[in-house]
């Protein structure tokens, strides 16, 4: 009896042991995350710590982006911060916006900033560019291409470059048109203006014209970012467009016409092969006509209607003309009997 208690004993002592140092180890886990955030002012409670350990919530990050807020004058719960890490946000770069935004005295709230993050945005890099602008290259060297090309009404092609001033819209940065929609704007902005210009020379003379005029159209209706300005950075002549498109509109006729001769050449041909086979069909029908005859004179001779002096002088009508036709050089084209 004493032998059960005494393993008894030693079962109850190693369960209160493994009890005890699982409570030791989880309290100096959270001890040090509680003192800092009590010494710098942003106290967390410890069953909000315990709550994180069982929500999976990174504590410490919860910890630390509080204390942040907190001595950057910004007031947020954990419950919020947690909210945010649940729903796979970066809590962090939020509250670094945050403050970011609160020293440059843009309104901006946690609820925006969230939604910002979670659209996938970098809520910290747009709240950087409000308050210092950045510069697109249009177009984009990363699309492969140097310029934008576009043709005057005088047939010159130019070859434009421009950079584009923007400032974040954090307003329409949710759902907001991206970087390439303005790009694709300014583009085509660019080519509308020389487009409908009547020389190129006026666009040389006068580059600011394509910023007024692509200024004009609101090309940042709808983006996550307002058009600070348009600068014209570079402008190259081109090809003549217009002379080469009509040689090679000239081109296009000549050879349709060669080929709408051909088609009348092949047609005449053929006709020619027509009349030619024609003739010799009259011909042949000529000839056989000629066989009829002398069944016809004899006929006649049967029948009493020709007599021998008829014949005789038929015969010296039929030579007199075949002397004529030789006189005259022509082929003989009487009939024989």
């Amino acid at each position: 009896m004493q032998e059960i208690l005494s393993v008894f004993l030693v079962i109850v002592l190693l369960i209160v042991g493994l009890a005890l140092l699982v409570f030791v180890s989880f309290i100096f886990k959270f001890f040090f995350l509680w003192l800092q955030a009590f010494s710098s002012g942003a106290p967390v409670t410890w069953l909000d710590l315990i709550g994180m350990a069982f929500r999976k919530v990174d504590s410490s990050t919860i910890v630390n982006s509080r204390i942040t807020a907190v001595k950057a004058g910004l007031n947020l719960s954990t419950e919020v911060l947690e909210a945010h890490y649940l729903a796979r946000g970066n809590v962090r770069n939020v509250v670094r916006s945050l403050i970011a935004a609160t020293r440059a005295s843009i309104p901006l709230t946690f609820q925006r900033a969230a939604a910002i993050d979670l659209a996938g945005r970098d809520v910290l890099e747009a709240v950087q560019t409000s308050v210092n602008p950045k510069v697109i290259d249009c177009p984009n060297p990363a699309s492969g291409r140097e310029t934008i090309d576009a043709v005057a009404k005088d047939g010159i092609q130019l070859k434009v470059k421009a950079r584009v001033t923007v400032r974040t819209n954090l307003d329409r940065l949710v759902g907001g048109a991206t970087e390439e929609t303005i790009v694709a704007r300014v583009g085509e902005g660019i080519v509308t203006t020389i487009g409908s210009s009547n020389s190129y020379k006026e666009v040389l003379e006068t580059p600011d014209r394509i910023s007024k005029k692509v200024l004009e159209k609101g090309l940042d209706t709808g983006s996550a970012f307002e058009i600070l300005s348009i600068d014209i950075a570079d402008i190259d002549v081109g090809e003549n467009i217009g002379a080469k498109l009509q040689a090679d509109q000239a081109e296009t006729d000549k050879r349709v016409a060669q080929a709408k001769a051909e088609e009348r050449r092949a047609m005449a041909i053929a006709l020619e092969q027509e009349m030619v086979a024609q003739s010799q069909n009259n011909h042949a029908q000529v000839v056989l006509a000629e066989a009829e005859i002398p069944k016809a004179i004899a006929e006649s001779f049967r029948c009493g209607q020709m007599s021998l002096m008829d014949y005789y002088t038929l015969r010296n009508v039929m030579a007199d003309t075949t002397m004529r036709n030789a006189i005259a050089g022509e082929s003989d084209s009487g009939f024989r009997m």
